[in-house]
């Protein structure tokens, strides 16, 4: 009974008002939309293991969706690395000795979805320094005699008129020239005329010849990878050092590979960045252009590089009298500079070693070149080799290493006209004091250090300035 008065009660009590009765839901219609309501989208998150140049590694728990250039980023922030829009993650295929740049709008779980299980596949974190170069100096990628234009586009074309060829949809340049193909399943190589346009590339199977006929479709490029070798003749036993290859994806390993291989740098340089633009096409011109977004008077194909202070407002001084001037003779601003350094040397003659006594230099410059990020110990010309390559075959990218033939003496390993060169850096003793040099005692240096500044500033005897530096950067 006291349960029932106690119901009796309840419901006898008086309803208060909604006061927002469009919120209430309708047994018949729903007042808010479901596509309203915020969705909780949750991104898988995936680890992937970047590997650096002195292979240590670092694992990163990142969202499935994440691109190459994100990667970058996330690296470059968690190690206070200096953004100058050379990073790059690279895939490297160590059985094979291939190896590519990851373009920078990639999905990095994509690529890992193509890697086959007998191969060992790494990401490298590293700088590529001719990443985007063909945009800025056109010049030294595209030879006129590898090149040739359709009949109605006028032959005189710019260089930017090139790449605005490049990156159209109505018309491409043609790419022709000799290269040396690997028969497939064989271990023999063939050299044949080949031929690059929109719809793939050719080799001509009557010797120059570029009619229908005579074209033999070689690879199409929307469902393959190119990559080049960086063991050069070792593993694939091919004619020159100059190879690269397409692999397909998902394919079923090195049987599958599309291998060819090119007469010099010149000309693989041209083949590969050609293929570059043919596949990826504006794409490429966004990623260059996504670091200059925010600059002021930046148009399309006619960005100025960034140019260092030294460059553009420094000049020699001369301080020594009772007013100052500017040192115009070349000459007599090379001999100061000189002169300057060895000065600033004898006034700090005497430093702190890691104990907290005192050093002298001259025991200090024997060893402190070894903590530099561009000096090397103990590497092999064809390992320097291939880091240089790695990080770009651009104008003044270099490293120092020690001289496998002579062991008091080092080697600077530099990179110009897409050729690496190097030269001898020899130790002098006069008076009872060491010096290094260049030029045959003609320029001296108290050490290697001393040496490398100089270099990044003048010319001097070498055939570009020292630009950028290959460094084992660890993660």
């Amino acid at each position: 009974n006291r349960r029932k008065k106690k119901d009796v009660s309840i419901l006898e009590i008086p309803s208060i008002p909604n006061p927002f009765p469009e919120l209430c839901c309708s047994p018949f219609a729903s007042v808010l939309s479901s596509s309203l309501l915020p969705k909780a989208t949750s991104r898988k998150k995936q680890v992937i293991k970047v590997y650096s140049e002195d292979d240590t590694s670092r694992a990163l728990e990142v969202p499935s969706d994440i691109t190459a250039r994100d990667v970058c980023q996330l690296l470059i922030l968690k190690n206070h690395y200096i953004d100058d829009h050379s990073w790059t993650l690279f895939e490297q295929l160590t059985h094979t000795g291939l190896g590519r740049a990851i373009e920078d709008h990639e999905l990095v779980m994509e690529v890992q979805s193509n890697w086959v299980m007998e191969e060992e596949t790494k990401l490298y974190f590293r700088k590529n320094y001719a990443k985007y170069e063909f945009f800025k100096n056109p010049l030294s990628f595209f030879p006129d005699h590898m090149i040739s234009f359709p009949s109605e586009t006028n032959t005189t074309l710019s260089h930017s008129g090139i790449l605005q060829m490049f990156l159209s949809s109505s018309t491409y340049p043609e790419i022709h020239g000799y290269l040396h193909a690997k028969e497939q399943g064989k271990k023999s190589w063939k050299k044949l005329y080949f031929v690059l346009r929109r719809s793939g590339l050719y080799f001509s199977t009557k010797g120059t010849s570029k009619e229908p006929r005579h074209l033999q479709f070689f690879c199409e490029f929307s469902n393959s990878d190119m990559y080049m070798s960086l063991t050069g003749k070792k593993i694939s036993g091919a004619p020159t050092n100059y190879g690269f290859c397409f692999k397909p994806n998902k394919s079923g390993g090195t049987r599958d590979l599309k291998q060819l291989c090119a007469d010099d740098e010149q000309s693989r340089t041209c083949w590969m960045t050609a293929i570059r633009l043919l596949k990826y096409g504006m794409q490429l011109y966004q990623n260059y252009m996504r670091p200059y977004q925010g600059r002021s008077g930046c148009s399309p194909l006619n960005i100025t590089p960034m140019r260092s202070i030294s460059e553009n407002s420094l000049v020699a001084m001369d301080f020594s009298g009772h007013r100052s001037r500017i040192i115009e003779n070349p000459t007599e601003a090379l001999s100061v500079a000189v002169e300057e350094g060895l000065a600033w040397r004898r006034r700090g003659c005497l430093r702190l070693n890691s104990h907290g006594s005192p050093i002298a230099m001259s025991d200090m410059g024997m060893s402190i070149h070894r903590s530099q990020s561009w000096f090397h110990h103990k590497i092999s010309r064809e390992e320097a080799q291939r880091l240089i390559l790695q990080h770009g075959l651009v104008d003044g990218v270099f490293l120092v290493r020690d001289s496998q033939s002579n062991p008091k003496t080092f080697v600077l390993s530099l990179s110009h006209g897409l050729k690496i060169k190097h030269f001898q850096i020899v130790p002098l003793e006069d008076d009872g004091k060491l010096f290094y040099t260049l030029d045959d005692g003609h320029t001296r240096f108290t050490d290697l250090i001393q040496l490398v500044e100089f270099y990044q500033l003048n010319k001097g005897v070498l055939p570009c300035k020292l630009k950028h530096y290959c460094a084992r950067i660890a993660l």
